[in-house]
């Protein structure tokens, strides 16, 4: 079921695919004269924090996550995106280093536009720079949300939250009534939510007693999503 009307997804889920959507065709062949391909592997690293940037990334098929390292080399997970997303424009945006590290979180076919490329068609396309910018500020409000999250909620109510927005990352030509498997690992899980792996585990045995959903090896399949809403406790 979508779960439009009965929960504030877009408070949770950033997402940047409509930064190139219908994007007028010759600002489009601007930005993408030079681009290239690259199939990555699942858990390979894209590009690491401090690392200066040469362009941005656009994800034809696949999912990447943003992470940062603690000092014991500890990996937290930021944030999730997906097919059609755009990443890795903050570094050039702010003139700096790769503010985190991106890594596919599985097979992932990747498009590279070069830096030159990108800034000299966000300097020429009114409608790329107000997407961006558009784009940016609902990114912030979404991390702010996460901050406040982390914060505030529980570790249950924040894997409940994490696998709600899962799940609408996974859903592919979807219909109602539709099975969606969230293909993830149980670190890659713990890292997303903040906590332990053994944390993880142990919820989502409690989600199955319960009736939430079910596992299948590392798969997992929500079958109540409105128990996780009501857990999650939002409001």
């Amino acid at each position: 079921m979508s779960i439009k009307g009965i929960f504030p997804i877009d408070k949770w889920d950033f997402k940047s695919e409509s930064i190139l959507t219908d994007l007028p065709s010759d600002d489009f062949e601007l930005l993408t004269a030079n681009k290239t391909e690259q199939v990555y592997k699942k858990g390979e690293i894209i590009f690491r924090e401090g690392a200066y940037p040469s362009g941005i990334f656009y994800i034809i098929e696949g999912k990447v996550k943003k992470y940062k390292l603690d000092k014991d080399g500890g990996e937290h997970i930021i944030y999730v995106a997906n097919t059609g997303e755009l990443f890795g424009y903050h570094a050039i945006l702010a003139e700096d280093r790769y503010p985190d590290s991106a890594a596919a979180i599985e097979e992932s076919r990747v498009a590279f536009v070069p830096k030159e490329d990108f800034l000299e068609t966000l300097e020429q396309s009114e409608v790329l720079s107000k997407r961006l910018l558009k784009t940016l500020s609902h990114e912030f409000a979404v991390l702010a949300n996460s901050l406040t999250m982390f914060a505030q909620k529980s570790v249950r109510e924040r894997l409940a939250l994490q696998l709600i927005v899962l799940r609408e990352k996974y859903k592919v030509n979807f219909h109602p009534g539709m099975s969606v498997e969230i293909n993830m690992s149980r670190n890659d899980l713990a890292s997303l939510v903040g906590t332990g792996r053994e944390n993880v585990v142990r919820i989502l045995t409690e989600f199955k007693e319960e009736g939430i959903l079910e596992t299948k090896g590392r798969k997992i399949i929500v079958h109540d999503i409105n128990k996780l809403i009501a857990i999650t406790n939002y409001k």
